[in-house]
C-alpha cells in the first residue's frame, strides 16, 4: 500500500459509496486491515488524531515497510488493504459501497 494506490482506489470508487466522503453519514470510518494478522487500524494522522480519510502516516511501525527521514510513510506491508470500520467490523471498499446503496433511502 502506498499513496499512489490510495489515489487509484479513490478514483476507482468515485460515486460508489466506497470513499470516505461518500459514506461518512453512515458512520463508516476510514481504516486499514492487515490480512495477515486481521488487525484493523482506524486511519489516523501522524499525531494520532483520527483522520476523516485514508492516511498512511498514522499507521503503526508493525505494518510500515518504509518511511522518509521526516517520518512520512512511503510503503506498507503488502497484506494491508484500505477499507472502513463501522460498529467494530471491517468493510472493504466494495462492501461499504454495497452498504451505502442498500442502507440509503432512494431519493424521491
Amino acid at each position: 500500500m502506498d499513496e499512489q494506490r490510495l489515489r487509484q482506489e479513490n478514483e476507482t470508487f468515485t460515486g460508489t459509496g466506497g470513499r470516505s466522503q461518500e459514506n461518512r453519514e453512515l458512520r463508516f470510518r476510514p481504516a486499514f486491515l492487515d490480512c495477515a494478522t486481521m488487525a484493523v487500524y482506524v486511519s489516523r494522522f501522524a499525531d494520532g488524531r483520527p483522520a476523516p480519510f485514508h492516511v498512511l502516516d498514522g499507521l503503526p511501525d508493525e505494518v510500515v515497510i518504509d518511511r522518509t527521514l521526516s517520518g512520512r510513510v512511503v510503503s506498507t506491508k503488502s497484506t494491508l488493504i484500505a477499507g472502513f470500520e463501522r460498529g467494530g467490523y471491517f468493510f472493504t471498499r466494495t462492501a461499504a459501497a454495497r452498504a451505502v446503496v442498500q442502507w440509503t433511502p432512494a431519493a424521491s
